[in-house]
């Protein structure tokens, strides 16, 4: 009756998971009109008579509050719009004309607060200026207040409702030749305290940084990205133990393809590699959301994680385990789930062999690994198709 009972769970737990990864496909998504997108460019592509309009994948947050757009070029007439919008605004509109949106507009530099006539609000905008929008939660209740920079400096503020779904990055341009660079992870009211502020780097607490930076409790992948083995590492200090037996990470950025694993992993462990792919390690890789166990062949194993999830490791010990006893940390031979069928991985399918130290046999007393979705980092890699994007918060829980 109990494995009727877990069968059935299962079931359920899998179809859920099926739902949940529906659901995000289609709510994560940029949606763009009239615009083409390369990179972190974008390009006018209609007939001057036609209103262009992008809105990206995700709204601002606790996490990201603001976002930049710089005019690269104002074309013929300049008329770009940067500001926000609700998830399914209609695209042939300049953010700021419909209710729920609000926007500043470069060509005449008045603010459009669900109105197609706008107020006088700032200066106009040209060639070469930054124009940065972001939201502060400090309104009043039901109330949202969000500000306009131009070139680092603000321009003003405006009180909005606040919307329960979020409000979403957007720019709008409306004539030939327009063109701007975006920039959905700026940052604001940094710079003025650099030069005063002493931050702890917990630097201390990493015994091998690869291509990883770390500011704080945050690791940011510094990498070139540009194959398989541009793979950056943070490994820690100390290992898990008895007493602290568990970590987590949370993503706060993921990147273009979210290439981040967490796991466990011998003291040499190649620095450019994945944990979970060469042997002496195992890892539950974000992107896939498959347990890689030595291999580059990953099995299925949870759900996929995006940017504000928050992933954890951890280790259940025998009851008569002991390091003082004999038991080498250095030796552990990592026994996770068991595997129901192999699932090839891409990335790995054309790499060269395991590095010349990984013939040795790894031998030594065996424990339980659990990896939880929802649930921060020892080991942490991170990789990215681009020069920079991906970010983790790894604050160490003991």
């Amino acid at each position: 009756m109990d494995d009727i009972n877990l069968h059935y769970r299962f079931l359920n737990w899998r179809r859920r998971i099926r739902e949940i990864r529906e659901v995000r496909a289609v709510r994560y998504r940029e949606r763009l009109k009239r615009m083409l997108r390369d990179g972190d460019v974008l390009r006018y592509h209609g007939n001057s008579d036609e209103v262009g309009c992008f809105v990206a994948a995700r709204p601002l947050s606790k996490r990201n509050r603001y976002f930049e757009v710089t005019i690269i070029e104002t074309g013929v007439r300049g008329m770009i719009a940067v500001g926000l919008v609700p998830q399914f605004y209609k695209l042939d509109h300049q953010p700021g004309w419909l209710p729920n949106s609000v926007a500043f507009h470069a060509d005449d530099g008045k603010l459009y607060n669900g109105n197609t006539v706008g107020q006088q609000f700032g200066p106009k905008c040209c060639r070469g200026d930054r124009i940065g929008c972001g939201i502060s939660l400090d309104g009043e209740d039901g109330q949202l207040t969000v500000f306009f920079t131009k070139n680092g400096h603000e321009v003003g503020n405006v009180e909005i409702p606040a919307s329960p779904d979020g409000l979403y990055p957007a720019v709008g341009m409306h004539s030939l030749g327009e063109e701007v660079l975006l920039d959905l992870n700026a940052e604001w009211g940094m710079e003025e305290d650099d030069g005063q502020m002493i931050v702890d780097s917990h630097e201390e607490d990493w015994a091998r940084l690869h291509d990883v930076k770390v500011t704080g409790t945050l690791l940011e992948y510094v990498g070139k990205g540009k194959s398989i083995v541009d793979v950056g590492l943070a490994q820690a200090r100390r290992p898990l133990n008895t007493r602290f037996h568990y970590y987590e990470l949370e993503i706060t950025d993921a990147g273009e393809k979210c290439y981040i694993a967490l796991g466990l992993a011998r003291r040499d462990y190649p620095k450019n590699r994945h944990p979970g792919w060469s042997r002496g390690s195992i890892a539950y890789h974000a992107d896939d959301g498959k347990l890689f166990h030595g291999s580059g062949v990953g099995d299925p194993f949870g759900p996929r994680c995006l940017e504000g999830d928050i992933m954890g490791c951890g280790i259940m010990f025998p009851r008569d385990f002991s390091i003082d006893g004999g038991d080498e940390i250095d030796d552990w031979d990592f026994d996770g789930v068991a595997k129901p069928f192999e699932v090839h991985n891409d990335l790995y399918a054309n790499n060269e062999d395991e590095d010349e130290d990984e013939g040795e046999d790894l031998e030594g007393r065996k424990v339980m690994v659990r990896s939880f979705h929802s649930v921060e980092i020892r080991i942490i890699s991170l990789r990215f198709d681009r020069k920079m994007g991906n970010r983790c918060s790894s604050l160490l829980k003991q």
